[in-house]
């Protein structure tokens, strides 16, 4: 490694970029192609735009350009400038002038249109373009000539630990090899996850988990594929493995113990995606069975992340687990003075009526009992969509249950209480008046009124 960036060395490489650069820029017929190429790159910009325009509005009603156009409109401009340098090449060919310039352009412009063609299926924008500058990097240092020198620089550049040699271009190429195989892995699971959702036969907790057994097999062979392209033995890194399965048991016992009841959650099938569960005061829909939490979406919008440990150690009442039939419940208080079997019938009507009620079983009302201040009366029916909600039935079924109660004439009770004083006599009410203030002692006291029919003088 030393002799290779060494003083001496470095000098070398000095002089003969120096060397390179008279020889190949600073010459006339260097610079008269570094004029062509600025000049094909200044039209080209200019041209592109128009050259879109006019497609777009003569296009305008093809079907397949209209599908096309955000897929071949990137590659208008480079297209052009290809274009453009193959007419000066051709010109400096005539003229018997060099073209090696030209000739590393139209390959640099070249190798970009095919990327960008490649790339363009890649749907995640960062990662398209992530991929494609690395891959047109590679093929500049290819058509350039350094690629092989820079290879040879980057393997000399390496340390050893024990017997294991890892060097830098090991490195670069093992994370490059690491993320490309860690993509297919993750586009190949994503098709198979697809294709099964087609596969109705196959209950959805199991497609979950072939999907996800498939996703963990895949990654394993990236990253086994990866860290072998780095040069390193796996038999060596029993050690390692070893020292993670610790860590893994001390510090990461949640994230494991979530993971293993994802894997329970779908092999028992307790729960699967579109249930309608209600657990520690969430009711929602399940939308999804992930690794580490179960998502569940509420009624208004909002999405829980559930752990699945969670799930499994906590009561759950799944609404929809063998069947979607669900009863509700309706409780009801009638006045003593109200015509029962009236009211029991206009409870039952209002239920038929109602659009998500299902007829059989059929809607029942029952006489719980009697209170303090009413008749109990319960209204049972039954519903077979829970993921539309529980709780907007019963309150379209008691707005009903209103209306007709008022239209017949059923009343509904209200408290009452009759309150009788211990002591209801004039002795008693003595008792309890007041002390007299100093005023009213001061007073005389006023005499009684005389009997009817008595005169005054008598």
């Amino acid at each position: 490694m030393n002799e290779f960036f060494s003083k001496e060395k470095l000098l070398e490489y000095w002089e003969q970029a120096l060397a390179w650069s008279e020889e190949a820029v600073w010459s006339p017929a260097s610079l008269t192609q570094i004029a062509i190429i600025l000049a094909a790159l200044l039209i080209g910009h200019i041209v592109a735009r128009w050259v879109k325009r006019g497609l777009d509005k003569a296009c305008e009603n093809i079907k397949i350009y209209r599908k096309y156009s955000d897929f071949v409109a990137p590659l208008y401009r480079p297209i052009l400038f290809v274009l453009l340098l193959l007419i000066g090449r051709i010109a400096l060919v005539q003229l018997e002038q060099p073209v090696y310039l030209l000739d590393i352009a139209l390959s640099l412009l070249s190798a970009w249109i095919v990327i960008r063609l490649a790339t363009n299926f890649i749907t995640n924008q960062s990662i398209a373009r992530l991929v494609a500058v690395i891959a047109w990097s590679i093929a500049a240092l290819n058509i350039v000539g350094v690629l092989d020198p820079l290879i040879n620089v980057l393997q000399a550049a390496a340390f050893s630990v024990g017997k294991l040699r890892i060097s830098l271009f090991g490195i670069i190429s093992g994370l490059l090899t690491l993320m490309l195989l860690i993509w297919i892995a993750l586009v190949v699971s994503r098709l198979v996850e697809d294709r099964l959702k087609t596969f109705y036969v196959i209950t959805p907790s199991a497609r979950v988990l072939i999907a996800k057994i498939v996703k963990i097999v895949l990654i394993s062979i990236a990253l086994t594929m990866a860290v072998t392209s780095m040069g390193f033995d796996l038999t060596a890194l029993a050690v390692f493995g070893g020292a993670l399965g610790v860590g893994i048991g001390f510090g990461l016992q949640k994230v494991v113990a979530n993971f293993i009841s994802g894997v329970i959650l779908l092999l028992d099938r307790s729960i699967k995606p579109g249930d309608v569960i209600e657990t520690q005061n969430t009711y929602g829909e399940i939308n999804k069975l992930a690794a580490r939490y179960t998502s569940i979406i509420t009624r208004d919008g909002t999405e829980f992340l559930i752990p699945n440990e969670d799930i499994i150690t906590q009561p759950v009442i799944n609404w929809s687990h063998s069947s979607t039939e669900v009863r509700r419940r309706i409780p009801i208080n009638v006045s003593y003075n109200s015509d029962l079997r009236k009211a029991m019938d206009l409870m039952n009507e209002v239920a038929v009526d109602h659009p998500r009620v299902i007829s059989s079983p059929e809607p029942r009302t029952l006489l719980k009992g009697f209170g303090d201040n009413g008749v109990d009366l319960e209204l049972r029916m039954w519903i077979n969509d829970p993921q539309n909600g529980v709780s907007n039935v019963a309150s379209d079924v008691l707005l009903g249950i209103w209306d007709k109660f008022h239209e017949a004439g059923v009343e509904f009770p209200f408290p009452q209480r009759v309150v009788h004083f211990a002591n209801g006599d004039d002795e008693g009410d003595e008792k309890q008046k007041p002390p007299a203030t100093k005023a009213e002692k001061s007073e005389p006291a006023a005499s009684p009124p005389e009997p009817f029919g008595k005169k005054s003088g008598d």
